[in-house]
């Protein structure tokens, strides 16, 4: 069982022997919870939550309500057909302001980027407890029915992530804990505030442990890009600049998987509408080092470049993969969208982003013109 995406992108079809048409699965708790009241997203003016808000709009919901703090031209997408609130989600009254009305929150609010960022800013990344710990209280106060929170594979034990050959990371690897410093443990402790949330209160709370979210309209340069916003923009700046030289953070030998945005929304709406509480991984089991992603968007480019190995900058660890079989377990639920595919588009992306000059509000509709957003 698999769901895929027909007709640009306009139709979500569950393939599969005998089961639900696209119809059932709307129909089926998330259509119904969503009906009933708006559907805020915290963090509607970043990435993941920009681009839900865009495949809302075209499943034909039209009670939206975006969330966020940073001036609405420097977010990532914006539809004028949305409710779109600026507010500081780390302060209860303003969560209050955000849910009024609300019966479905999806919380991807939070203070973070790539290695480098968070690396060096564990203080900022904790203080994103604030935002959960605030749309939690709000959420169970106003009578939310469903809340989703968007975790992060960070949340897993480094004692599991030495090795380059990652055999893939299972949700029970989360415990005994021992998560990425500042950023995991803000994670890992508001996935149990949604568990704890749940049992006491009765909110339903969804969690998804999101392995590395990339694809466009995404941030791309600022130091907060994950890596391959980072390499896509390197080697196509090195195309335009002449400088054969792309610097790689480390030996280039630390492996990731990496999750295309359209399969972690497929993801997140099949969780959402689901009735699995537990945390599951989002994630693809598609594992490469980094010099293989330079290889590929080398290829994608027509380019050989010159690679330069930082060793002193951040790398994060050794090795990280995603084990699905809980989720396809769970939920039937998989990536469609290979590596190389999705790269193909987000260096596409990234390529004309560059090009463009970098003034002027974003547009609305989805195509901003500035990326020059700071946080996820």
């Amino acid at each position: 069982m698999a769901w895929r995406w027909a007709g640009g992108h306009t139709k979500l079809v569950l393939e599969m022997d005998t089961g639900p048409s696209e119809e059932a699965f709307l129909a089926y708790g998330f259509e119904k919870i969503a009906s009933t009241g708006v559907i805020v997203v915290a963090g509607g003016g970043g990435f993941i939550g920009g681009h839900l808000i865009a495949r809302l709009r075209t499943l034909g919901f039209n009670n939206l309500r975006a969330v966020d703090v940073k001036p609405v031209q420097e977010w990532h997408q914006v539809f004028p057909d949305v409710d779109n609130q600026v507010l500081d989600l780390r302060g209860l009254e303003a969560c209050r302001r955000a849910l009024k009305g609300s019966r479905t929150v999806f919380n991807f609010a939070a203070d973070m980027g790539g290695m480098g960022f968070i690396e060096n800013n564990k203080a900022l990344c904790m203080l994103s407890v604030l935002i959960n710990t605030h749309l939690l209280q709000s959420a169970q106060e106003v009578g939310v029915q469903r809340y989703f929170f968007a975790s992060s594979a960070c949340v897993y034990a480094a004692s599991k992530q030495h090795e380059t050959a990652n055999p893939g990371l299972r949700e029970e690897d989360a415990y005994p804990a021992e998560p990425e410093d500042g950023y995991g443990w803000e994670k890992l402790f508001s996935e149990r505030m949604c568990r704890h949330f749940e049992e006491d209160f009765g909110l339903q709370t969804r969690i998804a442990r999101f392995h590395n979210v990339y694809g466009p309209h995404g941030t791309y340069e600022g130091g907060r890009e994950k890596a391959p916003a980072a390499i896509c923009r390197k080697v196509a700046t090195s195309l335009r600049t002449g400088d054969p030289g792309i610097e790689i953070w480390g030996d280039g030998e630390q492996t990731r998987s990496f999750l295309y945005i359209d399969d972690a929304i497929d993801g997140l709406l099949t969780l959402m509408g689901s009735d699995v509480s537990e945390p599951l991984n989002i994630g693809s089991e598609e594992m490469v080092s980094i010099n293989g992603l330079v290889d590929i968007v080398e290829n994608i480019a027509g380019a050989t470049l010159v690679r330069h190995y930082n060793l002193n900058a951040p790398r994060g660890v050794r090795g990280r993969n995603s084990d699905n079989n809980l989720v396809r377990a769970r939920l039937g639920w998989e990536p469609r969208i290979r590596l190389a595919e999705g790269l193909r588009e987000t260096y596409r992306w990234i390529a004309e982003a560059i090009a463009r000059p970098h003034d002027g509000p974003a547009q609305t509709g989805g195509t901003p013109d500035v990326l020059q957003v700071k946080s996820a």
